[in-house]
């Protein structure tokens, strides 16, 4: 026992030498090169029938810890039960074991997951046999320390459970199921240290679970604009899962979860306002730049036609000012600008919308007002002179309609009703699966995943917001008013330009066309009225 780690005879204490065989000098070195050969080997694991057992790797676990060790960073897509983090955790406990001084974080959205996950590198540990082993400095639920000065740490994934470390590889484990606040926080303020460290490994494992920031990685991944390899594991991946198998399934779980669960499909909340068909199809791309909580994804054209949609909220850090900039010189309409704030204030949010509304070809505004937002749409009309500000009137049993000019009874902006937004909630969805508006913005798909059905409207689900999907919600209101598509459309502005034309030149010619005489061709009329031109 003099040997052993705290009287634990499976494990061995630091500073124990150890007379190597022959045998065993030759295991050791193609372990150490060979991952593959050193958990199919020598790795013992705890299956859920069996107990302890073998590390039978399928081919794609082969594939998996292949391409986990030849990229830097690396996405994986899966359904349950595939022996994802087995093999992860496998990979992980031979980079501890075979490199020295390495740092490796294990981040999940609980704790207790993660310290769980790390207990299972620790069985696996405790049964390698003693000449694969290093010495142990340190062994409990959060962490465990090797003679080699390789650290493996359990923590949430949070910002300040990390914070202080020097990583060499982190694993995301589940990334999909942490709080989206959580998730948010961390890819804001720790990823960009992790991810700019020249060897320091990333490795993000996850089931789906809605369109957030796995999602976002995911994609991204796919179409080349992160440093991600992306690597997904199909149910059909593992031996013995067929048809039958896949039915069965279903006839317990339904379809859908089935998608998301075992297929790994981007699946969105229930009762969305938009079909999960489209929503799946809908793609976002990275902004030509970034900047203050505003995303531009297309630079204003000369001549081109732009509305403003705003939503305000308090900017106590709860709810989103936000507001989206859409070209509606032509449809497909689309969005080429949009920002969101939860800390912008009220005040301060006019001259946003004011310089980037001028900045968008004096932009028409269509301001919300239920609540702060008629302060802005004052600051925008009086203290900015902001001129192009569309207004709203009653009309009777009509409603709320768009209106020009200012009357008696209009106001600058739009108030959300039950109606209004029972017709915008419509129109969008219209709009939306009818390929006549395109969204570029990651953060608006995302949303509209999560806007679901709420008695006989529209919400953001829990713990979601809708600030910028309400937004749309008002574009989509804006675009059916009968005086939105007098102003933009395209053969009334040409009548419009032809009756200005006529005015003028009536204006100039009062008196009505004077003929000269000069350069007119002489003619006849016979006695049944004919006209016959002389031909010179």
């Amino acid at each position: 026992m003099a040997d052993s780690y705290l009287g634990n005879s499976l494990l061995k204490g630091c500073d124990i030498p150890h007379k190597f065989t022959k045998k065993e000098i030759e295991e050791y070195i193609k372990c150490a090169n060979d991952p593959i050969y050193f958990l199919e080997n020598y790795v013992q694991i705890v299956h859920v029938d069996k107990g302890l057992v073998n590390f039978e790797m399928y081919d794609f676990q082969k594939k998996l810890v292949e391409t986990i060790t030849d990229n830097r960073n690396v996405i994986v897509k899966t359904g349950r039960q595939v022996g994802k983090t087995t093999t992860t955790i496998g990979w992980i406990l031979h980079y501890a074991l075979f490199n020295k001084d390495k740092v490796i974080g294990i981040l999940a959205n609980k704790a207790i997951t993660a310290r769980e996950i790390l207990g299972r590198i620790q069985t696996s540990y405790q049964h390698l046999p003693k000449f694969l082993q290093q010495g142990l400095r340190e062994w409990n639920k959060g962490s465990m320390e090797l003679e080699n000065g390789s650290k493996i740490i359990a923590s949430s994934t949070s910002s300040s459970a990390i914070r202080g470390f020097s990583f060499s590889v982190i694993l995301l484990d589940e990334f999909a199921h942490v709080h989206r606040h959580i998730a948010t926080e961390f890819i804001k303020s720790v990823y960009p240290t992790i991810s700019s460290g020249k060897e320091t490994k990333v490795i993000i494992v996850s089931t789906p679970n809605g369109f957030n920031l796995f999602y976002k990685f995911w994609n991204d991944a796919e179409n080349g604009n992160n440093s991600f390899f992306p690597f997904k594991v199909h149910w059909s991946n593992v031996p013995g899962r067929d048809n039958e198998w896949r039915k069965k399934i279903v006839s317990t779980i339904g379809e859908e979860a089935f998608r998301q669960e075992y297929e790994a499909d981007f699946l969105g909340s229930s009762n969305t306002l938009v079909s999960t068909e489209k929503l799946q199809e809908l793609s976002f791309k990275s902004p030509l730049f970034s900047r203050d909580s505003l995303d531009v994804y297309e630079e204003p054209v000369v001549g081109a036609s732009y509305v403003m949609t705003v939503d305000v909220a308090r900017g106590q850090g709860i709810d989103f000012s936000a507001f989206s900039v859409f070209d509606t010189t032509e449809i497909p309409y689309k969005v080429v600008a949009k920002y969101k704030n939860n800390e912008v204030a009220p005040l301060h949010f006019p001259n946003i919308i004011n310089i980037v509304g001028k900045r968008y070809n004096d932009a028409y505004i269509l301001v919300e007002i239920n609540d702060i937002g008629s302060q802005v749409a004052d600051v925008l009309h009086h203290d900015l002179e902001y001129e192009y500000l569309y207004s709203t009137s009653w009309y009777g049993r009509h409603g709320q309609q768009l209106s020009g000019g200012v009357k008696k009874d209009s106001s600058f902006g739009v108030r959300t009703t039950r109606a209004m937004k029972k017709l915008g909630c419509s129109n969008l969805k219209s709009l939306l699966e009818e390929d006549k508006l395109l969204i570029p913005d990651y953060d608006m798909i995302a949303e509209l995943t999560t806007f679901v059905s709420s008695g006989d409207s529209f919400s953001a689900d829990d713990g979601a917001h809708d600030d910028l999907a309400m937004t749309l919600v008002l574009f989509a209101w804006l675009v059916d008013q009968q005086y939105f598509k007098d102003l933009n459309n395209q053969n009334i502005r040409d009548n419009l330009y032809q009756n200005q034309l006529q005015n003028i030149e009536d204006f100039t010619t009062p008196f009505g066309y004077i003929n000269n005489g000069l350069n007119q061709k002489e003619y006849e009329v016979d006695s049944d009225g004919t006209v016959w031109e002389t031909v010179s």
